[in-house]
């Protein structure tokens, strides 16, 4: 039986997955607790530590206080378990809230028939998982056309919001990501949003990965535009220490996200004084039971602090800058994407078929591990900085590494030739 380890310093795979002492311990105190905290009556502490702990993360990463419970506003946070789980619960919020309105002004309109012309859109390098969420509500996805970095741009959506509208269909919501998970591109916000507002579409965005960096002020201006957003989701669980499952998700008006999925059996209600008043979670998630998750959370941020976390994610981005120098530095390969934070995008100058034998050889060695993509016709080679314990000299191992079976699969190459 194989073990892929994850946390090693020669995982330069996939995105991240956190881990850290503070966050496993609290998993631990988390499973001696063993509260299933569905309702605030349920284990009040596990309710309220959660409403504190995503108010606090979402001022680190400077988000618009209309997401936050403790504000004026009527917002409010949730720890979903993945970030499909968040697109799908935002997909199915934005559904209900535009059938129910429609209902409103035509009770002779069935849901169903409401659905059937329903349309959701995000760009062509939006994660798979934006593409189930559209299976599983019912709602038709389409995917419009990024330009030549990779960006999803106002005018590619405006021509599918017009070609659809043409046709009798309605445009009800848009996933829009900041960090895709093939080259961690960012989607214009400043473009697609007050386009998504001008047409009362729901406006998701999905900051899987590249979320955690907005803890640092100089990467903030890569999430320009997000007051437009309806929902935000990012997963501390990617890049931020706390170990899986824990993803961060923001609504700014809960009672959308509530109306589609409140329901209150008999066995379910407690003191209709407290009822109404106080926070169930239950009603903000797909699962009925929830883990204790804000204590992964608590205890990160206690611990190491917003320096100490800030200064977690810059070293990682300058161990990418410092692969991205020896990229560049042979000739041999060339670098696919712009390289904003962890990842590195590279391949050889050559076919597909030639990076295609370069990564097996890759894999096949077992000495480093990298996962590949496509970006329009070209195959991909991606280099993730990864793991908590990695340094210059792992990054310097890889390269050498890679350069050295790039060798011998260009003298073969030649050699059959």
């Amino acid at each position: 039986m194989q073990v892929t380890h994850w946390h090693s310093p020669y995982f330069f795979a996939y995105f991240p997955t956190a881990n850290s002492y503070p966050a496993m311990l609290a998993d631990m105190l988390c499973g001696a607790i063993g509260c299933i905290g569905f309702s605030w009556a349920s284990s009040p502490a596990c309710t309220e530590l959660e409403t504190v702990m995503l108010d606090w993360l979402g001022k680190m990463i400077g988000l618009p206080e209309q997401f936050l419970a403790g504000s004026k506003g009527e917002g409010g946070g949730v720890i979903q378990g993945t970030a499909s789980e968040a697109t799908l619960m935002a997909l199915l919020a934005a559904r209900t809230k535009v059938a129910k309105r429609l209902q409103a002004e035509n009770p002779k309109l069935s849901e169903a028939e409401i659905v059937s012309r329903m349309v959701a859109y995000s760009s062509d390098q939006a994660h798979s998982s934006v593409e189930r969420a559209g299976l599983i509500s019912g709602v038709r996805m389409k995917k419009i056309q990024s330009d030549e970095n990779f960006v999803a741009r106002g005018e590619a959506l405006k021509r599918a919001l017009e070609a659809d509208k043409a046709e009798g269909l309605l445009p009800v919501f848009v996933c829009a990501t900041l960090g895709t998970t093939s080259s961690c591109s960012f989607d214009n916000l400043m473009e697609l949003g007050p386009i998504c507002n001008a047409e009362n579409i729901w406006l998701h965005v999905d900051a899987a990965y590249a979320g955690s960096a907005f803890i640092c002020p100089e990467f903030r201006y890569l999430m320009k535009g997000v007051e437009f957003a309806d929902s935000f989701n990012f997963n501390p669980h990617k890049w931020l220490l706390v170990n899986f499952d824990c993803s961060a998700f923001w609504v700014k008006k809960r009672s959308d996200l509530i109306g589609a999925f409140k329901l209150d059996p008999v066995y379910l209600q407690y003191d209709q004084q407290a009822s109404g008043l106080v926070t169930d979670y239950r009603h903000w998630q797909i699962p009925l039971g929830r883990r204790f998750r804000s204590l992964k959370l608590w205890f990160v941020l206690r611990m190491y602090g917003v320096k100490g976390l800030q200064d977690y994610i810059r070293k990682h981005i300058q161990l990418a800058q410092e692969f991205l120098a020896f990229v560049k530095k042979d000739e041999r390969f060339e670098v696919c994407a712009p390289v904003i934070l962890g990842l590195v995008c590279f391949r050889l100058k050559g076919s597909n078929t030639l990076n295609k034998s370069l990564l097996q050889k890759i894999n096949k060695d077992k000495k480093i591990h990298l996962v590949p993509c496509c970006l329009g016709e070209k195959f991909i080679l991606r280099f993730a900085v990864c793991a908590r314990t990695v340094q210059s000299n792992h990054i310097a191992f890889a390269w050498k590494h890679i350069e050295e079976l790039a060798t011998e699969l260009m003298m073969a190459e030649g050699e059959k030739k």
